[in-house]
């Protein structure tokens, strides 16, 4: 496991923020941006600046809570597509899946998604303020201009979870130093989406050129560069409807071509599965960006175990930690979006478990699969606490997007298919990747993307991808128990989830709560709401 140096420099810089907002609160000039500034005077305090903000906001979502799942959760929730046995208790998943949400019945959720991503992009404006101006001769070669990178990056990132989930969004690029322009008003989508494009773009030729995990777990070319791509995607679908998808497959490309990262590849087809493999491993070059988690650092105890099991097994009292809560099992209709016979995924302890052994040793059975994706036994039976990284892009995406690309802006090209069948056939057990090829090569341009976003839905289906597809798309996934592994698309308008509950046009972005609007009263609120 690597050493997580990021986290000691997250601390100092939270120590410094502590200190410096202490003096002068009653002064009418607001003191922790000022102080900010003072504090941006050497090398190290331009680290700790950019330490800080793989510990800020949208990043931290990828957290398990202790009931809830984690924040990330909530568009898959969205979906209908996912349960929490904890939701008569965590109201956003209850009224997600009844389709209910409103700007004040989780109004607590929706402040904290907000805040803390606007705290990310504050504390990435006030680097990218104040690092330019730093003189220390112990800067490495090029070491400024990679910090300034990173934070232009997870501005970015942050910048498109906000305006993916709400549309128009304020947009926001220098440090709040006074009390003027206190009440900013909505941007346009484009204009956001207009910025995150060019603080990726600018950041894309300094970032190192190296795999993910070769580069200390640090954002790299190719990280910035699969952001990109999947923004790219993103602005081609709703609410845009920009056809970006040539940039979207020179993005994609530049990384397959580059050659830094590969897919992860089966030892065997039991505990030795690539998907074993990526659930027990951090250092696989399959992972272009993930969250890091550590298991020595006691207020960063992310117990995604607990997350695994039904609650019964709670009672079972074999746990070192012993809530669990299943907060996030996947419906039937994901379940049966894999082919049982073929898809390797599917098989017990790939992706999901539907048993495992009591207290007294007996095999209990789950009433619905469960994610063995999530599962880190060491963690549940010894330390109570799980160290492992959570991905956010892994390789596979990269392929995927590149194959969906490819298709809208090239046509079902080989290339395409490949990308594609490299992804399929590594899950496929009883097909070739010829075979596969075969398969694909014939189909419409619509069809083939058609395998792309079921191929999504398989390869992703624990990592928080669905509601984004959908919302892009406007395409909501049809399966049947009769016919498993066959996924069809219909208009998410006018769908109805797993809980009978019917898609409106207002769903495919969420309220600005009440108090938000109050606070700032240049916002308007979300059509529907």
């Amino acid at each position: 496991m690597k050493i997580k140096n990021i986290f000691l420099g997250f601390m100092l810089f939270c120590f410094a923020l502590t200190f410096n907002s202490c003096e002068g609160f009653l002064e009418e000039k607001p003191r922790e941006n000022m102080d900010l500034g003072q504090f941006y005077q050497t090398a190290n305090h331009a680290r700790s600046g950019v330490n800080v903000l793989y510990n800020t906001g949208l990043i931290t979502y990828y957290d398990a809570g202790v009931y809830n799942g984690a924040t990330i959760a909530w568009g898959p929730y969205l979906s209908g597509l996912y349960d929490n046995e904890y939701k008569g208790q965590e109201v956003i998943v209850q009224y997600s899946q009844e389709l209910t949400i409103s700007a004040s019945n989780i109004a607590n959720q929706m402040n904290t998604l907000w805040a803390n991503c606007y705290t990310a992009i504050a504390r990435a404006n006030t680097a990218l303020k104040y690092i330019p101006g730093i003189e220390d001769v112990s800067f490495a070669a090029g070491e400024k201009e990679r910090l300034i990178a990173q934070a232009k990056f997870f501005r970015a990132f942050n910048y498109f979870h906000l305006v993916k989930f709400y549309g128009d969004v304020p947009l926001v690029t220098e440090p709040y130093e006074s009390l003027e322009n206190l009440y900013i008003p909505r941007d346009p989508s484009s204009a956001v989406y207009a910025q995150i494009e060019q603080d990726l773009r600018e950041a894309i030729p300094v970032l190192a050129d190296a795999a993910f995990v070769d580069n200390g777990f640090r954002i790299t070319k190719a990280t910035a560069e699969t952001l990109l791509a999947n923004v790219y995607l993103q602005m081609s679908g709703y609410p845009l409807n920009t056809n970006r998808y040539a940039d979207a497959a020179t993005a994609a490309r530049s990384i397959i071509n580059a050659g830094r990262h590969s897919l992860t590849q089966h030892l065997n087809h039991e505990e030795g599965s690539a998907y074993n493999v990526l659930r027990t491993s951090d250092d696989l070059k399959e992972y272009v960006f993930t969250r890091e988690r550590s298991a020595t650092i006691t207020d960063y105890q992310n117990r995604w175990v607990q997350l695994s099991f039904p609650v019964y097994a709670a009672a079972w009292g074999t746990f070192k930690y012993t809530l669990t809560n299943n907060a996030i099992r996947p419906m039937p209709t994901l379940i049966n979006a894999y082919d049982p016979v073929n898809d390797l995924r599917i098989q017990e302890r790939q992706f999901f478990f539907t048993q495992y052994p009591d207290q007294n040793g007996n095999m209990s059975q789950f009433e619905q699969p469960s994610p063995w994706f999530y599962v880190d036994e060491e963690a549940m039976f010894e330390t109570g606490i799980s160290g492992k990284d959570f991905p956010i892009y892994r390789y596979a995406e990269v392929l995927l997007i590149a194959a969906e690309a490819i298709a809208r802006s090239e046509g079902v090209t080989a290339e395409a298919v490949g990308y594609l069948a490299d992804v399929r056939a590594r899950a496929y057990t009883t097909r070739t990747r010829d075979q596969i090829v075969s398969e694909l090569s014939g189909l419409s341009p619509d069809a083939f993307v058609e395998q792309v976003w079921a191929e999504r839905i398989r390869e992703f289906s624990l990592e928080m991808k669905i509601w984004d597809d959908i919302q892009r798309t406007r395409k909501y996934p049809v399966t049947s128990a009769d016919n498993k592994g066959v996924v069809t698309f219909i208009d998410v308008i006018g769908a109805q989830n797993p809980w009978g509950a019917t898609f409106q046009e207002k769903h495919l972005l969420w309220p600005i709560t009440d108090q938000e609007l109050q606070r700032n009263p240049s916002l308007t609120q979300n059509p529907g709401y």
